[in-house]
């Protein structure tokens, strides 16, 4: 059996972890996954009145991403900062996405606000950093919460409502806030409704930490110049590939059928391990992703992350010579930055350091054949390793991305009923 998938930018590998698995037992899995697939297709599983993500990317209609690009334009017009204030899933899947997408070769955009976060916590120090930011610049507040009242978000919306309103009076105060909320109730809507704040609706259907690809997400991505169109179109994509019933042609399928074998044999924890640091935050947000919706009933593979080669020197360590109860997934991008070369170094007693051997060679080179030795390296200690590995970082990538990791997670909390 075939052990490896490839869809939308994305290739998933999971040949490493054949001497852990067997191919036959990969395959025998297959009926249970398609049999979870269908009830979750069909809501007849537990939480299916919080299945909206399923279908998601095809609801949107013209009309939805014309208010997302209106609402963009005017921050664009009028300010310099957009301050997204959210905690959870309120925040973290638009800032994994923005923080992935920044480094992209072919980033044109130019004369939007930065974007900067807060009531993610209750750290003084980090919410007076943002109002230093937005004292001596025109800003704008984008609020996400669906009650209005979650005590980190209230509390910084609060504030900065209060600088906004000093700062440019009631009328101009509520024209520069966005409220990403309830539909119909919760003290923000409230508030909404009787100031005038331009609003979107968070879907009562998809949970926090699935709401990346609703409002939620799409209008702080949109502030900050990301295609969120390309991003919809690519998670579009993959929820077409993750219909088949094909265990070797679907990502989702595959992917989940591994995750789930391995915890059945004792690889209780997975790590997620990247060379590429912009996607440190999609880190952090599959493990709010994974660590919340599974940990419950003493049950669930534990979610950890380490960002390499930096982690090499610390927590590869563990991961080569630990417990083995791990799994690790790496998560892994080949072209990043290609103009950034080693130079030569032709000094007069140079290469002291004796990498001229290097010289010439891409950073994102070496990188890859880090990532292939260190997978070797771990594999060789005990470790199981599936690989996703990325050629180009686009948002139509990332939106495949993150549609796939929802619904491996989905599938593997059915096949673990």
């Amino acid at each position: 059996m075939a052990k490896m998938t490839e869809f939308g930018g994305i290739k998933l590998d999971v040949s490493a972890t054949e001497s852990f698995l067997p191919a036959e037992e990969l395959e025998a899995m297959a009926p249970a996954v398609n049999a979870a697939a269908a009830e979750l297709e069909n809501g007849i599983c537990p939480g299916a009145e919080y299945l909206g993500w399923l279908d998601l990317p095809d609801s949107f209609t013209e009309e939805d991403f014309q208010a997302f690009e209106a609402s963009a334009t005017r921050a664009q017009e009028d300010s310099q900062v957009y301050v997204v204030i959210g905690i959870g899933g309120s925040y973290l899947g638009s800032r994994a996405v923005l923080d992935a997408l920044r480094g992209m070769e072919t980033d044109s955009r130019t004369g939007y606000p930065e974007i900067i976060f807060a009531g993610t916590g209750l750290c003084s120090s980090t919410l007076n950093r943002v109002l230093s930011k937005c004292t001596g610049s025109n800003f704008r507040i984008c609020v996400i919460s669906k009650s209005g009242t979650t005590l980190e978000p209230a509390v910084a919306f609060r504030t900065l409502r209060s600088i906004l309103l000093e700062k440019y009076g009631s009328t101009e105060a509520a024209r520069r806030i966005t409220a990403v909320t309830d539909g119909s109730r919760g003290a923000l809507r409230q508030l909404a409704d009787s100031e005038g704040f331009e609003t979107f609706v968070i879907p009562d259907d998809v949970g926090g930490r699935f709401s990346v690809l609703t409002p939620v997400g799409l209008i702080p991505l949109a502030a900050a110049g990301i295609d969120v169109r390309a991003l919809v179109a690519g998670a579009q994509k993959m929820r077409i590939a993750c219909q088949s019933t094909d265990l070797r042609n679907n990502p989702a399928h595959l992917y989940a059928a591994v995750r789930h074998g391995l915890y059945t044999k004792g690889f209780t924890t997975e790590v997620m391990s990247t060379f590429h640091g912009d996607l440190q935050t999609i880190q952090e947000w599959w493990k709010q992703l994974f660590g919340e919706s599974e940990g419950k009933g003493g049950q669930g593979i534990f979610p950890a992350s380490t960002v390499f080669t930096t982690d090499l020197h610390s927590m590869g360590q563990y991961i080569q010579d630990g417990r083995r109860n791990l799994q690790e997934t790496f998560l892994c991008v080949r072209n990043a930055v290609s103009r950034l070369t080693v130079p030569n170094d032709e000094s007069e007693g140079g290469n002291l350091d004796g990498l001229n051997y290097l010289a010439g060679r891409t950073l994102d080179d070496i990188n890859w054949k880090a990532y292939e030795g260190t997978k070797r390296a771990h594999g060789a200690g005990g470790v199981p390793c599936t690989s996703l590995e990325i050629d180009n970082i686009t948002p139509e990538v990332i939106g495949g991305l993150l549609y796939m990791f929802e619904k491996r997670w989905a599938l593997v909390a059915v096949c673990s009923e």
